[in-house]
Formats: C-alpha cells, structure tokens, sequence
C-alpha cells in the first residue's frame, strides 16, 4: 500500500469512527508502529486529524479530507461511472462539471474519446473546478470557462458571489453534477458556498446528469443543492441498494447502473 493509500485510509477510518489508535492502523494496514506514527504525525501536521496519545481524533475543524485524499475511495467504481457519463458527450457540446473526484474522472474520459479530435469542433467545458480547468486547459479539443470565484482548498472549487454572477448568462446542454449525497428528495452538498454555486450550475443546464457512486444514496449533507425533480438522469455504480434506486425512479429520475 502506498503512502497516498494509507493516508486515505487512516482518514476514511476516522471519519467513519471519530478516531483511531496506533494498534488498530497496524493490524488494519500491516504496517510498522513507525509508520503509524509517522503517518498520524503527517495527517496532524496537515491539520486533518488531532493527535491523541497513542492515536488520533477527527479535527473539529476539518469536516471533510482533502480531494486528493478522496479519489481512491470506489475507484473502480468512480471508473466506469465516468466512462459512462463520458458516453453522452460529443464533439460540438456544451457541458458543465463542478467540483469533486467523480466528476474529475469523467473530465478525463472525455478528453480520451475517439470522435473528439477536431479542434475546430471543441467541447465547451463550464466548470467552477480549477483543478479540472487546469488539466482541460492543455486540451485542443476542449474550450474551458471557469466561472470565478474564492477557491476552497479543499474541493478546488470555486465558490461567492464572482462565480454565482456569470452562470444566469450561461446555457449549457449537460451538467455532470458531483454531489455528497442523493435521496429520493433531492442532491446535497456539505459546504452551503459549494451547493449555492452548484444550484447555479443546475439552473443553467438543459440536462443535470447526477454522477455518484453507490456510497452517497440515501444520505444527505449539510446543504440542498436541487430537488430530485430537476435531475434527469442517475449514473451509479451496480452496488446500489434496490431501494434506493427505486426511490430515486419513483421519483421521477432515470437511473443508469455501471
């Protein structure tokens, strides 16, 4: 396991849990009493966790990890969830993608579609994510538009009243919406700056296309970003509940299962 896995992993044990102890890190990832620590010492030094002795504790203050400690949760999963997505995109569409790993991935699958090729013919990509402009930036075949804003160091994503202006001028055809919980009522988001932005994204979208994996259903976060009714389509992975899915159905979505 490498040091970026342990990491994550310590981290998904904590906020599972409220805390860890050295022992438990060991047994669970095989690792030494010095690495433990060292990894403890590195989360803490990050202020991602509190140091306690012989362990550590959720930080108050840190709600949730940093994105690049997210994308190896569901990978596989995350995966074909964008290669799906992906598959509704061609050349000449405008798009739109927030912030998060998931919608991350499906950025990178579209820039590897075969037909999208002709830079005469780009994508449009409307994103409040920088770290997801950044990487579309160097894309022929891709014309980026970032809506401003304050960066939340923790999503990339940009958030305030800069990114909330330029988005009521915008129309796009589909928007691939990251969210951190989604039930029969509607998608959520922890951060009440993210999901404000993100209702922003939904509103100028012909077409809100929910990309999660199975984790988020049924539950919900801190902040509503839209109802149920003004999503189009689900793509989750096969390890959705069938309740859930059904609930999701019955409220009026179309769920697609990768």
């Amino acid at each position: 396991m490498s040091r970026h896995d342990r990491h994550s992993a310590i981290l998904d044990i904590i906020m599972d849990e409220g805390s860890v102890h050295i022992d438990d890190i060991i047994t669970r990832l095989g690792v030494s009493a010095a690495t433990a620590r060292r990894d403890l010492d590195h989360l803490a030094d990050q202020q991602l966790v509190t140091r306690t002795r012989g362990g550590a504790i959720a930080n108050p203050t840190s709600t949730e990890p940093p994105l690049r400690y997210r994308t190896s949760r569901m990978a596989d999963e995350k995966t074909r969830i964008a290669k799906a997505a992906a598959a509704m995109v061609h050349p000449g569409d405008s798009i739109g993608l927030n912030g998060g790993t998931t919608t991350t991935e499906v950025a990178r699958e579209i820039v590897l579609l075969p037909e999208l090729t002709d830079p005469d013919v780009p994508v449009t990509l409307v994103t409040n994510a920088v770290n997801i402009a950044s990487e579309m930036t160097v894309r022929q075949c891709v014309r980026v538009v970032v809506t401003g804003g304050i960066a939340r160091a923790r999503s990339f994503e940009l958030t305030g009243p800069l990114a909330e202006l330029i988005l009521p001028s915008i129309s796009m055809g589909t928007l691939f919406l990251g969210v951190e919980g989604l039930d029969e009522r509607g998608a959520y988001a922890q951060h009440d700056g993210e999901a404000a932005v993100n209702a922003a994204l939904v509103e100028a979208a012909q077409r809100v296309v929910v990309v999660c994996d199975s984790s988020k259903l049924g539950t919900t976060a801190f902040t509503l970003i839209c109802p149920t009714a003004s999503i189009d389509v689900v793509i989750t992975d096969d390890g959705a509940p069938a309740d859930q899915v059904e609930a999701l159905r019955r409220a009026g979505a179309e769920v697609r299962l990768v």
